[in-house]
């Protein structure tokens, strides 16, 4: 398939029973891809396979456990099976657990850690085999803005994103020459389900520490459809280079007092 066109690619999507990976996933399926959604939640996941379906769309979805070898194995065979072979991977599944580090418990460290870098990393590793013999292939990564701007009480989290950058960075050497893309998306503050669970007190600390560190500008957020276009956008781009950052921000609400 030549670039810029969508319509005959398998497209995996981690992380997709919600938000963003919703986003992204209608995105593509929309386009006539095929998708693969993956998440351990199989209530949602099954909701989003409908909702694809009743619009057309061509989706296989399975369970999906990134912490776990074992589920990541299953999940890109039983994909591979249902819909052929993987042309795409948009690692989107991620955690935050925002606590100040001697609060911390070490269960939430490891799987900040185990979600956020290693996952990625081990996904990466199990589809690149068979893209490097396609000389042809995306990996997407959803990376944040905290990479470069740590937040406070996102320590764990702030040190995966930091580390994926840099891990895309180490994997665009390694697959120059090979046809292989990677795409890292630095994202600002985004609107998703992705703090629903810390509870609105513990939320509302959060940003305003954020507030108070400088950290957050204005009260936007990206939405989840913006950040799914962007992706559609790089991944139909003319293959002109390996690697690719590209920085999303929120829009600032319009100032009517500005001159």
């Amino acid at each position: 398939m030549a670039d810029g066109q969508g319509g005959s690619r398998t497209v995996v999507v981690t992380g997709a029973s919600s938000g963003i990976g919703v986003a992204i996933a209608k995105a593509f399926a929309e386009r006539g891809d095929r998708v693969a959604i993956g998440a351990r939640r199989m209530d949602r996941l099954h909701e989003v396979r409908e909702e694809i379906e009743k619009s057309g769309g061509s989706v296989f979805s399975h369970e999906l456990d990134v912490t776990s070898l074992a589920s990541i194995r299953a999940f890109l065979a039983a994909t591979r099976e249902g819909l052929g072979q993987i042309d795409i991977v948009i690692n989107n599944a991620g955690i935050s657990l925002p606590n100040w580090i001697h609060e911390l418990e070490t269960e939430e460290l490891e799987r900040e850690v185990a979600t956020n870098l290693t996952a990625p990393m081990l996904i990466s590793r199990e589809v690149l085999g068979e893209m490097r013999e396609r000389r042809a292939g995306d990996l997407v990564f959803i990376g944040s803005d905290n990479a470069d701007n740590p937040r406070p009480q996102q320590a764990g989290y702030s040190a995966t994103k930091a580390a994926i950058k840099n891990f895309c960075r180490t994997l665009a050497l390694e697959l120059e020459g090979t046809g292989v893309r990677v795409i890292h998306m630095r994202l600002g503050p985004a609107a998703s389900e992705f703090g629903a669970g810390w509870g609105e007190a513990k939320l509302e600390a959060v940003v305003d520490n954020w507030v108070r560190y400088g950290l957050m500008r204005n009260p936007a957020m990206i939405d989840g459809a913006s950040v799914a276009q962007a992706i559609v956008h790089a991944v139909d781009a003319p293959r002109t280079a390996t690697w690719a950052n590209i920085e999303l921000q929120p829009t600032a609400p319009i100032d009517e007092g500005a001159t």
